[in-house]
């Protein structure tokens, strides 16, 4: 783009601020960095919603309504407010945004089956789709069952403790459904080492290490472990639970005769 600087609204208490500027320095070094929030006299969210009203800037958020929301296509994280104390249960009928609380789900299940190719999702109940719509659809159908909430006390890369609630509803779904399906593709000692292998990865990833070599070798031992990880696997979500209804692969390494 022949830009000279990046500017970013990350606050000066979040991950994403070294997440962006490691990235940025990582692939253009001379790209001068502006983070506002750590320069200006805005110090509180209750700050920023006057500055915008005064300004004329439309913002989602009231001051009687200011959870600090991040959303994207595959999760909506929810911080701030009442959540700022572990002790408080969050109140889901009113803070979610992608779905609902399992007890406003139906109260019959949803079946989906996911088909893999190398590990990769390619498409929802025989239909071959993208992985941006793919993960649209499971949104919406893990949002209606009350699939993919977590109420977490995160450790931050800049050392504090803070307490969020995501929604996950589609990436929750492809995520237990790709774990089953390794169930029959991997061999133990490569499922086994494997796991080792995630929490490192997402420790590097979490900690903005992804321009690294160990990120590289990492990935690349990954993605040879999935070359066999095709198949379908249905799902049955039901009341904020997915329940194993079924999982096939060419590649199954499960004998029948064996186990029987």
């Amino acid at each position: 783009e022949g830009a000279t600087a990046i500017c970013h609204g990350c606050t000066g208490k979040g991950n994403d601020q070294v997440r962006f500027e490691l990235t940025v320095k990582a692939l253009n070094p001379d790209l001068k960095i502006i983070a506002p929030w750590r320069i200006w006299d805005i110090k509180s969210r209750e700050d920023a919603v006057d500055y915008a009203n005064a300004h004329g800037i439309e913002i989602p958020v009231t001051k009687k309504e200011l959870y600090s929301r991040d959303r994207n296509v595959w999760h909506i994280s929810h911080e701030g407010m009442d959540l700022e104390d572990p002790a408080n249960e969050p109140q889901l009928d009113t803070l979610l945004k992608l779905g609902v609380s399992p007890e406003k789900a139906p109260d019959s299940p949803t079946y989906v089956t996911i088909g893999f190719e190398a590990g990769v999702p390619v498409s929802l109940d025989g239909e071959k789709m993208s992985g941006l719509k793919l993960v649209e659809k499971l949104n919406e159908l893990g949002g209606k069952n009350g699939i993919g909430l977590l109420d977490i006390v995160e450790n931050r890369l800049v050392g504090m403790k803070c307490r969020g609630v995501y929604e996950t509803p589609g990436g929750a779904i492809l995520y237990k459904a790709h774990s089953v399906l390794e169930s029959i593709c991997l061999d133990k000692e490569t499922a086994h080492f494997k796991s080792h292998v995630a929490q490192k990865l997402a420790e590097l990833v979490y900690n903005a290490q992804w321009f690294t070599p160990l990120t590289e070798s990492i990935l690349a031992f990954v993605k040879n472990t999935q070359k066999t990880v095709t198949g379908d696997v249905t799902l049955k979500l039901y009341k904020g639970n997915m329940i194993n209804a079924g999982v096939s692969s060419p590649y199954s390494l499960y004998d029948s005769e064996i186990a029987t």
